[in-house]
């Protein structure tokens, strides 16, 4: 890097008065920290780090979790969820946290902290097609309250409860995201959420085979009554009967309360 790239990443818009030579003091200060200048290279103009990828954490992180997220899209999750579980052990804490202040950071460090989340769901997924729901729960709440507003957290965390055979707190969940993203950013939630919020309602979200075999899943499964209306006989035949004396019956409703139909032609 450049020494003008580093004043700038160091100090932003407000240098010290000498920054040159408290650049060299910095340099001085880190290599005797690292064990010798040959890890900090001087060149024509500015300073190079002399080091293995493989020895730098945050480079090593990103390569596991990439090939983790590889492994999870080719279908092999024990692979993926081993992958995973090696980067996120890398992490000691946040991102630069200990230089977070200073201006080259923030950007960075908010890049890695979205490479972080990004990978522990990669994780909670790998581990949730293992059906190792019951492990992973805590750690799957535990995100979701530091990161609200991130759907597909939503999601892993209503499947990780349903597997557990808590539907009812899967479902709060869906309407405990709906009710923040309508305040923080006024949308709705997306597609795929919703579609896991029905796949709950009618008990037809898919669990793994391992999740089966366990005796607390079994509830989860069962589709859940959701009213006194399912099947509708009885308003059924009132229709029919309507028909029988009038030319067009319209049966009306609120959007999504079920209703059997637009108007009916006799």
């Amino acid at each position: 890097m450049s020494v003008d790239s580093l004043l700038d990443g160091l100090w932003g818009e407000r240098p010290p008065g000498d920054g040159v030579n408290a650049l060299h003091a910095l340099v001085h200060r880190l290599r005797r920290a690292l064990g010798g200048a040959g890890v900090v290279e001087t060149v024509a103009d500015g300073y190079r780090l002399h080091v293995r990828p493989e020895h730098v954490d945050a480079v090593r992180f990103e390569e596991l979790a990439k090939r983790g997220g590889r492994e999870l899209a080719a279908g092999a999750a024990g692979r993926a969820g081993s992958l995973l579980s090696e980067a996120l052990a890398l992490w000691r804490g946040d991102a630069l946290a200990d230089v977070r202040d200073i201006p080259f950071a923030g950007t960075a460090g908010a890049r890695l902290d979205g490479l972080r989340v990004g990978a522990a769901e990669d994780h909670f997924e790998a581990e949730l097609r293992l059906g190792h729901h019951g492990e992973i729960l805590a750690d799957v709440e535990a995100a979701a309250v530091d990161h609200p507003l991130r759907e597909r957290l939503a999601g892993l965390r209503m499947r990780a409860l349903h597997a557990a055979g808590r539907q009812s707190d899967a479902l709060a969940v869906f309407e405990e995201v709906r009710r923040t993203l309508a305040e923080e950013l006024g949308v709705d939630p997306s597609e795929e959420l919703r579609k896991t919020h029905v796949a709950v309602l009618r008990g037809e979200l898919e669990v793994s085979e391992a999740a089966q075999a366990r005796p607390e899943a079994l509830p989860g499964r069962l589709p859940a009554q959701l009213t006194s209306f399912v099947g509708r006989e009885e308003e059924m035949r009132s229709l029919a009967g309507l028909l029988e004396t009038s030319r067009l019956v319209t049966v009306v409703g609120p959007g999504g309360w079920g209703r059997p139909g637009w108007p009916w032609r006799r």
